[in-house]
C-alpha cells in the first residue's frame, strides 16, 4: 500500500470515528459536513505532499502521523482522548484481561537496587534458580546501580517482553549468577489481597477493575465469611479503574435493588441511568472504602455510589477525579482511538470529573458538567462536596516519612538485614519480633554507619518493628503474609477499621 495512502487511511478512519459520535442531522447538513471534511482532508494531503517532497530531511511517515498529526488533532479536546499506534493498541487489548507476561517475581525497587521478595512456584524465576533475598544487579547489560528509580521500573517492564539476561547476587554467595529468564503468560487476579484484619472484619485490596474483578471480589468475601462478616474494609487506593461493568457489579454487592449507581450524559450520547438489578440481595455488614489520589475512574464510581447512598464510610485522601466516558474506536492498520464521548455522574448528581485547569482543553464547569454546584446531598441529607473526585468522610494519610525512615528505606536496610537474618533463623507462622532481634538490627546498622540517637530510635521503634517483621515474613512466608503485618500498622487501614467498628454515618432516610 502507498505510504501516504496508508497513513491517510488511518487519518480518515479518525474522522470517521469522530463523525460516528455525532448525532445525525438533516441530509443537507450531513452533505455540508461531508464536503467540509473532504476539503480539510485535501488541504492536509496537499501540505503533506509538499513536506514529503521538499523537506531537508526524509520524513518518517509513521512518526509523522502516529506521534504528530493525530495526537495534535486530539490535544485540544482533553488529556484522556488519545491515539494508539499498532503496538499501543495491541497492549490496550491485552490489558482488558488479567493475563500478563512476566517472570513470577515480587521485587522491592529502590534507586539503583532491586531486591527479590518472593518467587512464585513454577514460574521462570523459580526455574532459573532465583530466591527471596536475591539482589538483581543488571538486566540486559544495564547496571541497575547507575539508574534512577523510574529508569529501573521502565527497564523491568520492557524486559518482560522477551528473554532477559540477569546478573544476580545470591545472599551469602560471593560469585554472581548469570541467569536467562523467558517471560511467560501469567494469570493475575485484580483482587490482590484478602484476609482478616481481626476476627470477623475482612480486608480486600482491589488493584483494578477487569473482566472478572466482581466475581473475584464476591469469592473473596465468601472466603472471609460472607454474610457472617461483621464488617469489611475495601481498599481502592492506587486503583486506576478499568471496566465500568465490573464497577457496576461491585457496587451492587452493597446496594438495594433499584438504587442508582451512576448516570451517563454527553453531547451526543443519550442519558443512560445504571441501577442495581431487581432481585439483588446485597451484603448488609458495615463497609469502609479506602481511597487516595490515585483512585480513579471505575473505582471512583464504586466509592461515590456507596458514599451517596450512605452505604459506606469513605476513608483516606481525595480521589483523582476521572469521570470521562472513553469510547475506543478500532482504526485501520491495527491502530485505535480513545475518544471522550460523555461524563459519569454519581447518584447525588455530582460529576466525578475534575474541571480541566488548562486553557488548552474545552471541558470545564458548564451546564452539562456541574462541577461548580455545591448543593449535593446523600440519601440521608448529608452534604457532600462537588468539584470532581470523591472527598473522604474520614481523612487519613500514609505513615509519615521522617528523615530516619527515609534513610532506612533508601538503603534497603530492612530487606537486607532480613535476608541475612533468615540464613541462621527460621521464621514460622505466628513468629513474633523480640527485643533481641531489634538489638541485633541496631548493631547491624551501627556497622553500616547508621546510628540513630536514643530519642530517634524510641520515637520510631514501632515503625522499625513493623517494617522488620514485614520483610522477614515477605522473604520466608510470602508477600501476602508480609502485607498482613504491614496492614495492621497502616494508619489509613486502622482508621477504616475504626469506621467499620463504629460507623460515623447516619442511616439513610426511608425511600
Amino acid at each position: 500500500m502507498n505510504r501516504l495512502f496508508r497513513s491517510s487511511a488511518v487519518l480518515l478512519a479518525c474522522f470517521a470515528g469522530l463523525a460516528s459520535a455525532q448525532a445525525p442531522g438533516p441530509v443537507a447538513g450531513g452533505q455540508a459536513a461531508g464536503q467540509a471534511d473532504e476539503a480539510a482532508m485535501k488541504r492536509f494531503i496537499d501540505a503533506y505532499r509538499i513536506l514529503e517532497q521538499n523537506a531537508a530531511e526524509p520524513i518518517d511517515i509513521d512518526q509523522t502521523f502516529y506521534q504528530g498529526v493525530i495526537p495534535g488533532m486530539l490535544r485540544h479536546l482533553d488529556p484522556h482522548s488519545s491515539f494508539f499506534d499498532p503496538g499501543q493498541y495491541d497492549q490496550l487489548k491485552q490489558m482488558e484481561t488479567s493475563t500478563r507476561k512476566g517472570f513470577g517475581t515480587v521485587v522491592s525497587i529502590l534507586p539503583g537496587r532491586v531486591l527479590v521478595l518472593q518467587t512464585l512456584p513454577n514460574t521462570p524465576s523459580t526455574k532459573a534458580g532465583m530466591m527471596p533475598g536475591d539482589e538483581i544487579l543488571a538486566v540486559n547489560n544495564y547496571r541497575l546501580d547507575r539508574l534512577e528509580l523510574e529508569q529501573i521500573v521502565q527497564l523491568l517492564n520492557e524486559s518482560k517482553q522477551k528473554p532477559a539476561q540477569l546478573v544476580v547476587r545470591h545472599p551469602g554467595n560471593i560469585r554472581l549468577a548469570e541467569l536467562t529468564l523467558v517471560p511467560e503468560e501469567m494469570q493475575s487476579s485484580s483482587v490482590e489481597r484478602a484476609f482478616e484484619l481481626q476476627p470477623g472484619i475482612g480486608y480486600i485490596r482491589v488493584g483494578s477493575f477487569e473482566e472478572k474483578t466482581a466475581q473475584q471480589i464476591r469469592e473473596a468475601i465468601e472466603k472471609l465469611g460472607g454474610r457472617k462478616l461483621n464488617g469489611l474494609v475495601l481498599d481502592l487506593r492506587n486503583n486506576p479503574g478499568g471496566l465500568m461493568n465490573a464497577a457496576l457489579e461491585t457496587a451492587s454487592f452493597f446496594l438495594e435493588s433499584g438504587q442508582m449507581i451512576l448516570s451517563v450524559k454527553g453531547r451526543n450520547v443519550p442519558e443512560k441511568i445504571e441501577r442495581v438489578p431487581a432481585g439483588n440481595r446485597p451484603f448488609t455488614f458495615p463497609v469502609a472504602v479506602l481511597v487516595n489520589g490515585k483512585t480513579a475512574s471505575a473505582s471512583e464510581i464504586v466509592s461515590g455510589a456507596l458514599q451517596d447512598h450512605d452505604r459506606a464510610t469513605i476513608v483516606g485522601e481525595p480521589s483523582f477525579g476521572k469521570g470521562l466516558v472513553q469510547s475506543v474506536y478500532p482504526l485501520s492498520e491495527g491502530t485505535g482511538l480513545a475518544l471522550t464521548t460523555a461524563l459519569y455522574y454519581i447518584p447525588s448528581g455530582r460529576s466525578i470529573q475534575k474541571a480541566f485547569r488548562s486553557a488548552d482543553f474545552a471541558l470545564g464547569a458548564t451546564a452539562a458538567h456541574p462541577n461548580e454546584r455545591t448543593d449535593f446531598k446523600t440519601d440521608a441529607g448529608r452534604p457532600v462536596p462537588g468539584g470532581g473526585g470523591i472527598i473522604p468522610d474520614v481523612p487519613a494519610y500514609p505513615v509519615e516519612m521522617t528523615q530516619l525512615r527515609t534513610v532506612f528505606e533508601a538503603t534497603a536496610s530492612f530487606t537486607t538485614f532480613a535476608a541475612e537474618y533468615i540464613r541462621d533463623h527460621k521464621i514460622t507462622p505466628g513468629w513474633e519480633l523480640t527485643g533481641e532481634v531489634l538489638d541485633q538490627f541496631q548493631a547491624w546498622l551501627a556497622v553500616r554507619q547508621i546510628q540513630p540517637s536514643l530519642r530517634e530510635w524510641t520515637a520510631n521503634r514501632d515503625y522499625i518493628a513493623s517494617r522488620l517483621k514485614t520483610e522477614l515474613y515477605n522473604l520466608t512466608l510470602g508477600v501476602e503474609k508480609g502485607d498482613e503485618v504491614e496492614a495492621r500498622f497502616d494508619p489509613p487501614i486502622r482508621k477504616a477499621l475504626e469506621a467499620v467498628l463504629h460507623p460515623p454515618l447516619p442511616s439513610p432516610s426511608p425511600r
